[in-house]
């Protein structure tokens, strides 16, 4: 009998066949839930769910625990200096948030209001029937007003003058109101409800509301047996149908009790959100069908495009988020720029830069954006161009140094644009110690701030290397990582395409139709870079699919593992927030290595090694009797050990065992006969933490055939 040391080369392999991982190696061939450490495999961390809670209709914080409506997409954390919060804000498919105190605020910037609100320029009579403001932006060219208390329809609007006024209405008395008066728009009774029934219908002239958009209502009474607290609640609501430019439903979280025509009380608001006009609501990337979709000749002219006929997709929805000081900054992939001011607080939306004052020539569209450090220019890459208005998805453009709402170039101002050549657009890019790293869908660019005249100086620094997805790069200390179409790179200086044991694997199990649902994360703590990427076996089929597997690679140990995980947006660890935190597809927060459960539930670890022979040509049958561990585990862990045996690589496994290894156990004694021997080790259990080291099995020839 002869003792045989197992010791295998970090990382798993998987682009060649078992048999050959054991001869070449010998590897690791398979796993799920590990990482390598020193060269060993051991478990990782568990996760646990950080509580959301949700807001009352009054704002304040409940006890009820929430999660996100939409994806997560993107996040940024921060501490702010004036306040000292810890925030972080992330954008969704359809929602952008702050997560405050384990508490969700709603900031997605809004589309249309029904509350505009101005001032009267005169004083007013009660018998008046035209009433002059100061502003008319936002009012209905016929609607309802309140001044002070008293409820006023009107028919038009001429110029700053609302005009066929009815003074005095909804059970309210006619009155006289000074120059400067408050006035605000609302609605009147717009909500109906049926018996036994959770469709509300909302009546809105001129809503422009579109199945799927989001809206929020306040000031809203209970009706038809619908609390005043489901209708006013913060969340909001999504809309069902359309069935007229007037008239909109949503569903009640409750039945109504009785049949309302016209409910909901004389003061009610509604706000909505951006929504498929402004690029959300498209949680998969979706085919276009309009007048030019698919390819040249297809169907008949002058028809729309059949989804099976057409090879232009939309993107899905996304975000770019960025921090500007303690700001945030957000774009909605494809189309405008937002900016939300941590000072105003967490109940006031993010708005438009375009809006914000001395603003200029901001673009409408913008594929991705980033802020440029240390020199701070807000860069917006593949928008529309500066003197034509028109898209090009090739093009960058820059704000002014430290003013990102300027971006008319001047010649005593840094604003300008540069346009790429190799490539047809830009996927993704993110900043990188003084230098701004670009990825096209062909190639790789470098943008250096290098100041007047130029501003910004451009290197192509690879082609036949673009990013996979916007989500899919990332730096790491000043080195670059990123995920292409079918292989992996790096950029520290120089473009590397980066040896991974398991490509074929990985990019054979890409969904290639959702690839761009692809992220990436980092876990400093173990020097680790991991894609989440949906997969071709995803249980959620092909509606919609969000990721389910994840490929990671140590840049410390050089090696690869695979595993399945789902995670939607992923940070690092950052200020109070010891590990790295992650949303899932269900909109739920967790915290990162912490414990050793998947949020209280079992987590199936395992790794699995190639088959090894104990001669070199492999012509002996060998019996094995012992396996000796050498393991390092909690007390409460219990390991699983399989012993699996072979005649000839592609003969039937034979497997002997589970073999349970506890802190305590010394050798396992076993009877297995083969010419090929190969080991899994896993564990099944919440408490289970192991870290591996060098196993021995004991062997011996038992004969020649």
């Amino acid at each position: 009998m002869t003792l045989q040391l197992l010791k295998y080369q970090a990382g798993i392999v998987k682009d060649i066949t078992e048999y050959s991982a054991g001869k070449n190696g010998p590897f690791w061939v398979d796993g799920n839930l590990i990482r390598f450490k020193n060269g060993y495999p051991e478990k990782i961390g568990g996760w646990q769910k950080d509580t959301i809670n949700a807001l009352d209709s009054a704002g304040a914080i409940t006890s009820t625990e929430t999660s996100l409506q939409g994806i997560a997409r993107k996040m940024v954390y921060w501490r702010s200096i004036t306040d000292g919060e810890d925030r972080i804000a992330v954008g969704t498919h359809n929602h952008l948030y702050i997560v405050e105190n384990n508490a969700l605020y709603d900031i997605t910037p809004l589309r249309d209001s029904t509350n505009a609100a101005t001032t009267t320029t005169e004083a007013l009579d009660d018998s008046e029937t035209e009433i002059d403001l100061l502003s008319v932006v936002g009012f209905k060219t016929a609607g309802v007003i309140i001044i002070d208390s008293e409820i006023i329809t009107y028919t038009g609007i001429s110029s700053l003058t609302l005009t066929g006024c009815t003074r005095g209405t909804n059970s309210t008395t006619a009155a006289t109101h000074d120059s400067g008066a408050v006035v605000t728009q609302v609605l009147i009774a717009p909500i109906a409800t049926t018996d036994e029934s959770t469709v509300i219908t909302i009546t809105d002239s001129g809503h422009g509301a579109s199945i799927g958009d989001f809206v929020v209502f306040s000031g809203v009474a209970a009706t038809g047996g619908v609390t005043a607290e489901n209708l006013n609640r913060k969340a909001g609501y999504q809309i069902v149908t359309v069935p007229s430019v007037n008239s909109y439903t949503i569903a009640s979280p409750t039945e109504a009790t009785s049949t309302v025509s016209a409910g909901g009380g004389n003061s009610v608001v509604i706000n909505y959100l951006i929504g498929s006009a402004a690029g959300l609501g498209y949680q998969s990337a979706t085919p276009a069908l309009g007048w030019g979709a698919g390819g040249w000749g297809e169907s008949t002219w002058g028809t729309a495009r059949a989804v099976s006929q057409s090879d232009v997709s939309l993107d899905n929805s996304s975000w770019d988020l960025d921090l500007w000081g303690e700001d945030i900054i957000a774009t909605v992939r494809g189309h405008a720029i937002y900016y939300w001011d941590t000072s105003t607080g967490n109940t006031v939306r993010a708005s438009l830069v375009s809006e914000e004052s001395g603003a200029s020539s901001v673009p409408t569209n913008v594929r991705i954006s980033t802020v440029s450090f240390p020199d701070r220019h807000f860069i917006a890459a593949g928008c529309t161009n500066y003197s034509s208005g028109n898209f090009d998805p090739m093009l960058i453009r820059w704000s002014n140094q430290e003013d990102f709402t300027v971006f008319a170039p001047t010649a005593t101002n840094t604003a300008g644009d540069q346009r790429l050549q190799v490539g047809t657009k830009i996927i993704t890019m993110v900043s990188s110690r003084e230098e701004t790293i670009i990825s096209t869908d062909e190639a790789i660019y470098g943008m250096t701030f290098i100041g007047a005249p130029f501003i910004f100086s451009f290197r192509l620094l690879a082609t036949n290397a673009g990013a996979s997805g916007i989500n899919t790069m990332i730096n790491v200390d000043g080195r670059v990582y990123w995920m292409g179409r079918n292989n992996f790179f790096s950029y520290d200086g120089v473009v590397k395409e980066i040896q991974c044991s398991v490509q074929y694997y990985v990019f054979n199990r890409i969904q290639k139709n959702y690839i761009d649902k692809t992220i990436v994360g980092h876990n400093k703590k173990f020097k680790e870079v991991t894609w989440f990427y949906v997969s071709n076996d995803n249980s959620a089929g092909t509606l919609n699919p969000e990721p389910d597997s994840y490929v990671t690679l140590n840049y410390a140990e050089n090696a690869w593992t695979i595993g399945s995980m789902d995670r939607t947006a992923w940070l690092d660890s950052f200020g109070f927030r010891k590990v790295p935190f992650a949303f899932d597809s269900s909109g739920y927060l967790y915290d990162q290595e912490t414990g050793t459960s998947a949020n209280g539930s079992a987590m199936s670890a395992y790794i699995e090694t190639s088959p090894r022979e104990i001669t070199e040509n492999g012509e002996n049958l060998y019996l094995v009797d012992k396996i000796i561990p050498d393991v390092t585990m909690s007390s409460d862990t219990n390991l699983y050990i399989d012993l699996n045996t072979r005649k000839y690589p592609n003969s039937t496994e034979v497997t002997k065992g589970p073999f349970t290894v506890t802190s305590s156990t010394q050798k396992i004694s076993t009877r297995a006969r083969g010419r090929q021997i190969a080991l899994k080790f896993y564990s099944t259990g919440t408490a289970d933490e192991w870290s591996m080291g060098t196993f021995r099995i004991n062997a011996k020839v038992d004969s020649l055939r």
